[in-house]
Protein backbone atom coordinates (compact mmCIF):
# COMPACT_ATOMS: atom_id res chain seq x y z
CA UNK A 1 0.00 0.00 0.00
CA UNK A 2 1.32 3.40 -0.94
CA UNK A 3 0.29 6.63 0.74
CA UNK A 4 1.09 9.84 -1.03
CA UNK A 5 1.34 13.02 0.98
CA UNK A 6 2.72 16.39 0.14
CA UNK A 7 5.37 17.58 2.62
CA UNK A 8 2.90 20.07 4.10
CA UNK A 9 0.35 17.28 4.60
CA UNK A 10 2.96 15.03 6.24
CA UNK A 11 3.89 17.82 8.64
CA UNK A 12 0.22 18.55 9.35
CA UNK A 13 -0.32 14.87 10.13
CA UNK A 14 2.66 14.78 12.47
CA UNK A 15 1.49 18.01 14.13
CA UNK A 16 -2.09 16.79 14.47
CA UNK A 17 -1.05 13.50 16.07
CA UNK A 18 1.42 15.24 18.39
CA UNK A 19 -1.19 17.79 19.39
CA UNK A 20 -3.75 15.08 20.15
CA UNK A 21 -1.22 13.18 22.26
CA UNK A 22 -0.48 16.31 24.28
CA UNK A 23 -4.12 17.35 24.68
CA UNK A 24 -5.40 13.90 25.61
CA UNK A 25 -2.72 13.31 28.23
CA UNK A 26 -1.25 10.24 26.53
CA UNK A 27 2.09 8.85 27.59
CA UNK A 28 4.71 11.41 26.60
CA UNK A 29 7.62 9.71 24.82
CA UNK A 30 10.67 11.29 23.25
CA UNK A 31 11.36 10.58 19.59
CA UNK A 32 14.12 8.19 20.66
CA UNK A 33 11.80 6.33 23.04
CA UNK A 34 9.08 6.13 20.38
CA UNK A 35 11.56 4.75 17.85
CA UNK A 36 12.73 2.11 20.32
CA UNK A 37 9.16 1.18 21.21
CA UNK A 38 8.10 0.91 17.57
CA UNK A 39 11.17 -1.20 16.80
CA UNK A 40 10.30 -3.59 19.63
CA UNK A 41 6.68 -3.94 18.53
CA UNK A 42 7.00 -3.81 14.73
CA UNK A 43 10.14 -5.89 14.18
CA UNK A 44 10.35 -9.58 15.02
CA UNK A 45 11.71 -10.50 18.45
CA UNK A 46 13.86 -11.31 20.25
CA UNK A 47 15.11 -7.84 21.13
CA UNK A 48 18.12 -7.22 23.32
CA UNK A 49 19.73 -4.05 24.61
CA UNK A 50 22.81 -4.86 22.52
CA UNK A 51 20.72 -5.56 19.40
CA UNK A 52 18.62 -2.41 19.73
CA UNK A 53 21.73 -0.29 20.24
CA UNK A 54 23.27 -1.70 17.07
CA UNK A 55 20.02 -1.39 15.09
CA UNK A 56 19.48 2.26 16.09
CA UNK A 57 23.15 3.26 16.00
CA UNK A 58 23.28 4.41 19.61
CA UNK A 59 25.06 3.21 22.74
CA UNK A 60 23.73 0.58 25.14
CA UNK A 61 23.32 3.18 27.95
CA UNK A 62 21.02 5.20 25.65
CA UNK A 63 18.82 2.13 25.17
CA UNK A 64 18.94 1.28 28.87
CA UNK A 65 17.82 4.76 29.94
CA UNK A 66 14.93 4.68 27.49
CA UNK A 67 13.91 1.19 28.59
CA UNK A 68 14.05 2.29 32.25
CA UNK A 69 11.54 5.05 31.50
CA UNK A 70 9.30 2.91 29.32
CA UNK A 71 9.45 0.10 31.87
CA UNK A 72 8.16 2.45 34.58
CA UNK A 73 5.32 3.34 32.20
CA UNK A 74 4.54 -0.35 31.71
CA UNK A 75 5.20 -0.24 27.95
CA UNK A 76 7.99 -2.84 27.98
CA UNK A 77 9.62 -5.23 30.42
CA UNK A 78 13.05 -6.84 30.62
CA UNK A 79 14.44 -10.16 31.71
CA UNK A 80 17.80 -11.89 31.64
CA UNK A 81 18.30 -14.36 28.80
CA UNK A 82 18.51 -17.74 30.54
CA UNK A 83 20.72 -19.18 27.78
CA UNK A 84 23.18 -16.26 27.87
CA UNK A 85 22.98 -14.34 31.13
CA UNK A 86 24.93 -11.43 29.57
CA UNK A 87 21.93 -10.56 27.40
CA UNK A 88 18.85 -8.68 28.54
CA UNK A 89 15.75 -9.54 26.53
CA UNK A 90 13.13 -6.85 26.07
CA UNK A 91 9.56 -8.06 26.17
CA UNK A 92 6.36 -6.53 24.90
CA UNK A 93 3.57 -5.82 27.38
CA UNK A 94 -0.19 -5.60 27.07
CA UNK A 95 -0.05 -1.90 28.03
CA UNK A 96 2.56 -1.25 25.36
CA UNK A 97 0.52 -3.03 22.70
CA UNK A 98 -2.61 -1.10 23.68
CA UNK A 99 -0.70 2.18 23.64
CA UNK A 100 0.54 1.57 20.09
CA UNK A 101 -2.87 0.34 18.91
CA UNK A 102 -4.41 3.56 20.22
CA UNK A 103 -1.63 5.57 18.58
CA UNK A 104 -2.25 3.79 15.26
CA UNK A 105 -5.96 4.58 15.47
CA UNK A 106 -5.13 8.21 16.29
CA UNK A 107 -2.83 8.47 13.26
CA UNK A 108 -5.51 7.01 10.96
CA UNK A 109 -8.22 9.35 12.26
CA UNK A 110 -5.93 12.37 12.05
CA UNK A 111 -4.93 11.46 8.49
CA UNK A 112 -8.60 11.33 7.47
CA UNK A 113 -8.98 14.95 8.61
CA UNK A 114 -6.10 16.23 6.45
CA UNK A 115 -7.09 18.79 3.81
CA UNK A 116 -6.81 17.31 0.35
Amino acid sequence: MSVELRPSQALSLWHGVSLALVRDGHVDLTNRQMTILLTIYLESPPHTVRGLAARLGVTKPVITRSLDTMGRMGLVSRRRDETDRRNVVIQRTVDGALYLETLGDLIVSTAKELPR
